[in-house]
Parts: structure tokens; C-alpha cells; sequence
């Protein structure tokens, strides 16, 4: 799995012109699925973005303190297939992102994931498969990328590997 977070002021969905999740300060986490993840590799997601300290702590004066979670901050998760395209030529070719049948439960399973993880009413999602305009207010800006320990191996790059783990 791979997932671009970007802190953000506020960030919202939108499907046909309607807006159908909205949230204030936080993450907004877009989501892509590889063929061959599994629950593992939404588990270290999950646990990963939720605990990283992306945001400052003014009593403090640290930059890099808290959590999504510290704050008291949402998180809104939106599905996004083309994190996992490959240029052939100049055509986009997404032979490894998980089909559309399996990733919708998995993207599903994620989704509450989060919500049990964390606070269900500050886990908010766009609408998977749907044709969103994703519309947020940078905070930094801040943008973190990252990719599970399985998809890392399907990837065959274990000097990675070995560093995230």
C-alpha cells in the first residue's frame, strides 16, 4: 500500500457537485492499493500514519511533536488507484494496483481500520470509485509519502525494505 498525507487546514470531497466529506485541521491521506496487499500491510498504514508527529507543539516549541491523534485533529482517506501507475510511453498503465472487486472491501476494511484505531467520527472517506475533486488547504505545506513493508518487497527494493522496518 502506498499513501501520500498532507497536513492540512481542511480538506473536503466532493461527488456531482456535492460535498459528502469535509474536515477541519488534520490529514488528508490518499490511498493507493497494490494487488498483493494484505492486512498486515493496512495494519502498519494505519498504525504509521496515525502516530506520525507531523504537527507542532506550541507549549513546547518543538516542530515535529505530535500526532493527528495529540491534536485531537481528523483524518480523511481517499481512495486513489493512480498512486500505483506506471508510464509506459506516455500512457498510464495500473496492472499493480488492486482490481476494483477487492479493493473496494479494502479500502472498506482501512476505512474502519482508522476509525477503530482512532476516533470513529474524526476518520472521514470520499466515495471509492467515484469521480472526486479533493479540494484542501496546504498547512506548511507538509506532504509525507509512504509505502507499506510488503509493497516495498513486491517492489524488490530491500535496502528500503530494511530501512523502514
Amino acid at each position: 500500500m502506498k499513501v501520500v498525507v498532507q497536513r492540512v487546514a481542511s480538506a473536503s470531497v466532493e461527488v456531482e457537485g456535492r460535498t459528502v466529506s469535509a474536515i477541519g485541521a488534520g490529514l488528508l491521506v490518499l490511498v493507493g492499493v497494490h494487488d498483493l496487499d494484505t492486512d498486515s500491510d493496512a495494519d502498519y498504514i494505519c498504525r504509521k500514519v496515525l502516530n506520525m508527529r507531523l504537527f507542532p507543539n506550541e507549549q513546547t516549541g518543538k516542530t515535529w511533536d505530535l500526532n493527528v491523534m495529540q491534536k485531537n485533529y481528523e483524518v480523511l482517506l481517499v481512495s486513489q488507484f493512480t498512486l500505483y501507475g506506471i508510464l509506459k510511453g506516455n500512457k498510464p498503465d495500473f496492472h499493480v494496483a488492486m482490481g476494483p472487486d477487492r479493493a473496494k472491501s479494502y479500502y472498506a476494511s482501512l476505512v474502519e481500520r482508522f476509525q477503530r484505531s482512532y476516533k470513529h467520527d474524526s476518520v472521514k472517506d470520499g466515495v471509492f470509485g467515484a469521480m472526486m475533486k479533493v479540494n484542501l488547504v496546504n498547512d506548511g505545506p507538509v506532504t509525507m509519502q509512504l509505502e507499506s513493508p510488503q509493497s516495498l518487497r513486491n517492489n524488490n527494493d530491500s535496502a528500503e525494505v530494511e530501512r523502514v522496518l
